[in-house]
């Protein structure tokens, strides 16, 4: 038990409060979500997970390179399906 508290208090520092993150992300998913374009399931997922990395650079260490690496990584997978379906 005392691991993951360790892992959580040490996660703070770096993703932020889990409340304000929650609240930041879950914003800019329901305006995602209230958006009118037809999202395939891909694309819809990737966005939900960058607006989580958002959420964690907003509340937490905005230098965090993994944050934004890994908003790259997830804007990457969709360009590379994109990129993959153009080709056929």
């Amino acid at each position: 038990m005392t691991d993951i508290i360790a892992t959580l208090e040490e996660r703070a520092k770096t993703h932020g409060d889990f409340t304000e993150v929650a609240f930041i992300s879950q914003t800019i998913k329901t305006l995602i979500n209230q958006s009118k374009v037809d999202l395939p399931n891909e694309q819809r997922e990737a966005l939900d997970l960058i607006a989580s990395k958002i959420g964690r650079i907003i509340a937490g260490n905005n230098n965090e390179i993994d944050h934004w690496r890994d908003v790259e990584g997830y804007a990457r997978l969709v360009r590379q399906r994109l990129e993959r379906t153009e080709d056929k």
